[in-house]
């Protein structure tokens, strides 16, 4: 009875420790690249996935120049196992929030990647600063949404509690500068080089593709 008592607690501290194994997050020495872990936020990951959080300004032609290039080649390279996701965190002194709230209702729309291009484009190619109702129009009409279900929904104020609980998030994390990158919720990228951000993503997939 003693020796079946004692094989049940062994058996039952090796199922222990499997499951201990099995719920590890990624070995960070198997990443290559050059990130920092942030160790007291929470992970994220999805498997076969890396998201890509950029806290970005509309207002900040570095943000403009990240999206447009580091982030649409990052994009064609790994397609749908690389999602993206901009978080807007305004720097730029002396600007509304009016385009990070048209972003975020567009984004219950289902047209945040639409906005946030349209936007982008508005801003550093065309010089439009300024976004009222009248120029609010015609931006909607360029993206495809309805106007009145946007306008409604921007006045709800859950467009300006998104901005917010995002704000709020990056100041959390120290974030002092656009674009700052995050990969997964806890791997922060200081170097946003696409050869170093493809390093980084590329050796998440493969610990993905060797675990399953």
């Amino acid at each position: 009875m003693r020796e079946k008592r004692c094989k049940n607690l062994i058996q039952g501290l090796v199922m222990g420790v499997t499951l201990l194994i099995s719920g590890l997050p990624l070995s960070w020495s198997a990443i290559l690249g050059e990130y920092q872990i942030m160790e007291n936020e929470p992970s994220l990951h999805k498997n076969g996935k890396v998201i890509l959080i950029e806290f970005a300004d509309f207002y900040c032609p570095h943000c403009h120049m990240f999206d447009r290039v580091v982030g649409n080649k990052l994009q064609k390279e790994f397609g749908d196992k690389l999602e993206i996701r901009m978080i807007g965190f305004p720097v730029i002194p002396g600007k509304l929030p009016t385009v990070f709230e048209m972003y975020e209702q567009a984004k219950t729309m289902g047209k945040g990647q639409e906005m946030k291009q349209v936007l982008f484009s508005s801003i550093h190619e065309k010089d439009i600063h300024i976004f009222d109702k009248t120029m609010r129009s015609l931006v909607l009409k360029e993206v495809g949404l309805d106007a009145a279900e946007f306008e409604s929904g921007l006045a709800s104020g859950q467009p300006f509690r998104a901005l917010e609980k995002g704000k709020e998030w990056g100041e959390r994390i120290e974030v002092s500068h656009t674009p700052t990158v995050v990969l997964d919720g806890n791997i922060r990228i200081a170097n946003l080089t696409f050869d170093n951000l493809k390093s980084v993503i590329q050796s998440i997939l493969d610990q993905d593709k060797k675990a399953s």
